[in-house]
Parts: C-alpha cells; sequence; structure tokens
C-alpha cells in the first residue's frame, strides 16, 4: 500500500524520543499489520475548532490522545499567560464517563500546572453544566471538560470554556487555535506540578445543586411533588451524579431510577447511541413508565447538558416531545413564575437560536419580554448574556433539546432543565 510523504514524515516524528515507548510500539504494529489505519490516523492533525476538539481515541495526529489534548493544553497554557499577564492563573477541569476520560483529564491537569496554572480537577466524573458553574463559582480563567457527548464509545473530546463560564467564541476561539497550530509537540511541558493540583468533589457538588434549585425551583405545593410519579434514566452518563441528588433536596420523592441504565459505562451498553433525542434511547424508560404507571419521563445525555421528556397524552399514552416543545414549555413556565413575582420590566431577554422555533419570539412577546436570537450553540446564548449585562437573562434554548434556566450556569443544563420540566 502506498503511503504519501506528508503521512509517512508526521509517523517519523511520532518514533522519536519525544513520543513514549507505548505510543511508539503501536504505532510500528499499525505500519505492519494495519497500514490504512496508519494512514487514517496521520493524514492530518485532529482539528481543534471553534468549541474545541472531538474524535476517535488511539495514536496519531488525528486522534484524541495525551499529545493532542497536551498540545491543545500548552497553547491555551500560552494564551492565558498572555492575555492574563498580572493573574494568578486557575483553571478546572471535569470529565464523563467515556473510556479513558480520568487518566486525559490527568494528563490535561498536569499540564496546566507544569506552566504554573492553578488546577481544581474534579475527583469523579460530573456533568459537563457542574463545570460550567464551578469555572464562575472559584474564579476561574478557563475550564475543560473532557466529553464526547452522545458519539459513539471510541469517541472522546475537549470542550474550553473561558471565564464568563460559556464556551469560546471569537475571537478568542481563532487566536488560540493559531498558537496550538504554531507549537511542536516537544514543546509540550508534561512535568505536573502536583502542589498546584487540587481534587475537588462534595463542596462544588453542594453549591451546585442548591443553586440548581434556587434558580429552577418554584412554589411548587409539597403534595403536587408527592404525587408526581418520575422515571429518570441518565442511559449510562454523568447526571446519576447530580439529578436524583437535585430531585430529592427539591422535594421530588417519587423518582424511579432505570436501574440498568444507572452505573456510569462507556460502552453504553443498554442503547444504539446514548442520545435523548432519538426515541430508541429512552425504551427502557418508557417501559418501566408504563410498568409503575409514572407522569413523566426523563432521560439525559452521557455528558448532561441535555435532556428528552415524554409526558402522558389525552389518552394516557406515553408521548415523547420533540426539543422545541420541552423549550416552549419551559420557557412559557419560566416567564409566568417572572411575572406573576412582578419581576418583569422590560430589562429582562430569554434567548434562541435560528434553528429553533419562532414562537420563542411570539411567545416572548406575549410576556413583554426580548427574544434574542443567536447563531446555532449554546455559546451564543452565553455570549448574549455576556454582550448585554443591562438586561436580566430569564432562561433560552435551542430544538437539540437544550435549556438554559438563569445564568448561574452559562450553557445548556439538563440538570437545572429536569427540575424545571
Amino acid at each position: 500500500m502506498h503511503i504519501e510523504k506528508h503521512i509517512l514524515d508526521q509517523v517519523n516524528e511520532w518514533l522519536t524520543p519525544t513520543f513514549d515507548n507505548d505510543t511508539q510500539e503501536a504505532i510500528k504494529e499499525m505500519m505492519t499489520s494495519s497500514p490504512k489505519e496508519l494512514e487514517e490516523s496521520f493524514y492530518k492533525n485532529l482539528e481543534f475548532g471553534t468549541g474545541g476538539m472531538r474524535g476517535v481515541m488511539g495514536v496519531g495526529t488525528n486522534r484524541i490522545n495525551k499529545y493532542t489534548l497536551g498540545k491543545n493544553t500548552q497553547g491555551l497554557s500560552n494564551y492565558m499567560h498572555k492575555v492574563f499577564p498580572r493573574k494568578k492563573l486557575k483553571v478546572v477541569i471535569a470529565y464523563d464517563c467515556r473510556h479513558n476520560s480520568n487518566t486525559l483529564a490527568k494528563v490535561v491537569a498536569d499540564v496546566f500546572s507544569a506552566n504554573d496554572i492553578q488546577v481544581y480537577l474534579f475527583s469523579d466524573l460530573r456533568p459537563t453544566p457542574e463545570l460550567s458553574f464551578a469555572l464562575k463559582h472559584l474564579g476561574c480563567q478557563a475550564g475543560i471538560v473532557l466529553t464526547a457527548s452522545h458519539n459513539p464509545p471510541e469517541y472522546n473530546g475537549y470542550k474550553v470554556y473561558w471565564e464568563d463560564g460559556g464556551q469560546l467564541v471569537p475571537p478568542q476561539d481563532g487566536e488560540i487555535i493559531k498558537l496550538i497550530e504554531d507549537l511542536k509537540y516537544d514543546e509540550i511541558k508534561f512535568q505536573a506540578n502536583e502542589n498546584l493540583i487540587k481534587y475537588i468533589d462534595k463542596e462544588i457538588d453542594d453549591a451546585f445543586v442548591k443553586s440548581s434549585i434556587e434558580n429552577a425551583s418554584f412554589d411548587t405545593p409539597a403534595s403536587a411533588k408527592d404525587n408526581l410519579n418520575i422515571v429518570f434514566t441518565s442511559l449510562h452518563g454523568t447526571s446519576i451524579k447530580s439529578v436524583p441528588q437535585t430531585l430529592e433536596q427539591a422535594g421530588y420523592k417519587n423518582v424511579h431510577i432505570v436501574p440498568e441504565q444507572a452505573e456510569p459505562n462507556g460502552d453504553f451498553p443498554t442503547v444504539k447511541s446514548p442520545n435523548p433525542e432519538e426515541p430508541e434511547a429512552l425504551t427502557m424508560a418508557l417501559a418501566l413508565a408504563d410498568k409503575l404507571s409514572a407522569d413523566i419521563v426523563i432521560g439525559t445525555d452521557p455528558d448532561c447538558d441535555r435532556l428528552g421528556v415524554a409526558v402522558r397524552n389525552n389518552e394516557g399514552k406515553m408521548t415523547l416531545l420533540n426539543g422545541n416543545q420541552t423549550m416552549v414549555l419551559m420557557t412559557a413556565f419560566l416567564l409566568e413564575q417572572w411575572k406573576k413575582q412582578g419581576k418583569i420590566n422590560g430589562k429582562q431577554f430569554v434567548g434562541s437560536t435560528i434553528v429553533s422555533t419562532p414562537m420563542m419570539l411570539a411567545l416572548a412577546d406575549g410576556y413583554g419580554v426580548e427574544c434574542k436570537v443567536g447563531l446555532t450553540g449554546f455559546k451564543w446564548i452565553a455570549k448574549m448574556i455576556k454582550d448585554f449585562p443591562e438586561l436580566q437573562f430569564i432562561g433560552g434554548g435551542e430544538e437539540s433539546f437544550g435549556f438554559m434556566v438563569g445564568d448561574a450556569v452559562r450553557d445548556k443544563d439538563a440538570v437545572a432543565a429536569t427540575l424545571l420540566i
């Protein structure tokens, strides 16, 4: 099989002492037994896009591994020192249930610490919205979460959040990408300063749950909470760390967790895809709901930023709602609550995106509230909050089954949305 020269040049670089023995041996094995895989692994650099990086795990420039993530982190470290020259820099790192997420998260922490940056590293997997919350709560300049959302099990990813708690937007994204692309692998500092790595867990968990309840729980009577029969599934993901605890502390006692899907597992063994947009993903939850005569089914994706919802229709059958429907329902409820509390005075807004239903515009107008519409993705809604500090953000979402409640979390948040729905 003929292999292009530029691919061989990349391969030969990865066979130098800059790369560890395990990596070099894996490359040599591919050279003899899997030249097609070798070509796929090295024919290009895995791109660091506007929200980070996502791809298949393995060795090579086109794969997620300690070197490609290390290069990202070194570039981001250099950028942080450049734009915050006199600050004591801090980052927070979270990771999901995927294979190698915990070890890759530690590599990322090592590189930050080697660059004299204080690191707060979650001691175990956590939901992505908790990362956004923790970033602001701890006063960090940046945050990283290792996740590939609902992609197949062989994938992982690296998402970057900025000091406002939202994902990167221009011009920061382009400036960081340029620094990363200009780096050489031998410039990565892998030698950790363990004194700068602090593990975090319960204290941040408690603050996150408290904030979620404050933002998304209203004066629902205790009798209504007691009578609501809920089936919940985490689809083998991180929400098992937060959603049941949040519901319990908010006073919802009748919560039934799908047991076969409660254990975090990066293979997602009980579903074809752990994507709550797909009806198949909620099959087991719907079956349990029928068995228990539940009123509502809620399922979250692996990093707990999106949720699927099913409720009973007029004939008593469970019906899946789409993302636009849940978004409109939650926004209408929030607006009505703000109106009852006398908090609407023309200095508030809700957010949506160009791919979502125009009903959001009419709904907001009915309450005398502006609806700002941005490009696809929640980073643009987060940017609205940053760009209009004189306005209060009530909530908002997108048809992709994500929703934001208030501004404590600056990304789609299935913990608060579960409580709200």
